[in-house]
C-alpha cells in the first residue's frame, strides 16, 4: 500500500532532508511540504493526507496544538530537537518521537510503524465488512461471524474464542495477533488475557463486564478505555 505524507517544518534544511527520505521509501507519497501549520492544514484536510512528519516548535501554532485539531486518521510523527516534548507528544496520540538530527534509519523504522498502522486498520474495515474471520482449529480453518464472538480469552500460546450458542473455538495465536483482525471500537481490549465484544455487554458490575452467564474481568490498565467506551454511548 502507498501512504500519503506531508512534512511540516520551518527549517527548510529539515524538509529538504525528510523530503529526500521520503523518495527512498517506496510506500511513502509526498504530498506536501510546508513550513506553517497554518499553511498546512486546509491541504491536509482535503487531499487525504495520511501521516504528517511534523515539527513541535512552529511560528504561529505549535505541532503539538496543531495535532490537536488533525482530522482524526491523520497520523503524526513528532521531528524535533527537543526530547523534553516526548510524553507531551504521545498524549496527542503521536505514532513516533523523532530527534534531529534523524537518520534514515531511524526515518525508516518509524515510517515502517505507520505502514503497520495503515495495514490493520485496512485489515480491520475488510473485517467490518466481512463481519467474518477465519481462525486455524484442529487441522481445519473454521469460519467466526463477528456477530456470534462474546469475548476472546488468551490461554498461553492460544485463544479461546467464546461464542453464543456455539462451543468455544481454541485456536494457536495470540491476542495481538487476533485483535489486529477485529474492527475496534466494537471490539476492546479490556484485560490482558480478554477481549470483549462490546456490543454484547449487558452490565458491568464494579470490576468485570457481564454478558448473561459468562463474566469477564476488567484490569485496572484498561479501565480507562472501557470508561472512554461507556462515555461515548451513555445519555447523562
Amino acid at each position: 500500500m502507498e501512504i500519503n505524507c506531508a512534512i511540516i517544518d520551518d527549517d527548510v534544511k529539515a524538509i529538504d532532508l525528510l523530503a529526500s527520505y521520503v523518495n527512498k521509501t517506496n510506500f511513502l507519497r509526498l504530498i506536501g511540504t510546508y513550513r506553517s501549520t497554518i499553511e498546512a492544514i486546509k491541504d491536509i484536510r482535503e487531499r487525504n493526507v495520511q501521516l504528517v512528519f511534523l515539527d513541535i516548535k512552529m511560528p504561529e501554532l505549535s505541532g503539538l496544538e496543531f495535532a490537536k485539531i488533525l482530522p482524526k486518521g491523520t497520523k503524526i510523527v513528532f521531528t524535533t530537537a527537543h526530547s523534553e516534548y516526548a510524553i507531551d507528544s504521545y498524549k496527542v496520540n503521536a505514532l513516533d518521537y523523532l530527534l534531529k538530527p534523524i537518520s534514515y534509519e531511524d526515518f525508516f523504522l518509524s515510517a515502517n510503524k505507520a505502514l503497520e498502522w495503515f495495514t490493520i486498520i485496512v485489515n480491520k474495515r475488510a473485517s467490518l465488512e466481512d463481519r467474518f474471520i477465519f481462525v486455524k482449529s484442529d487441522y481445519k480453518l473454521v469460519k467466526i461471524n463477528l456477530e456470534d464472538i462474546i469475548y476472546i480469552e488468551g490461554e498461553k500460546d492460544y485463544v479461546k474464542i467464546v461464542m453464543e450458542k456455539k462451543e468455544p473455538i481454541k485456536s494457536l495465536m495470540n491476542m495481538k495477533k487476533i485483535e489486529k483482525y477485529l474492527p475496534s471500537p466494537e471490539f476492546q481490549r479490556i484485560h490482558r488475557s480478554y477481549i470483549a465484544h462490546m456490543n454484547k455487554i449487558e452490565f458491568i458490575d464494579r470490576s468485570r463486564i457481564v454478558f448473561g452467564k459468562e463474566f469477564i474481568p476488567i484490569s485496572e490498565s484498561y479501565k480507562e478505555v472501557v470508561r472512554n467506551f461507556l462515555d461515548s454511548h451513555t445519555i447523562s
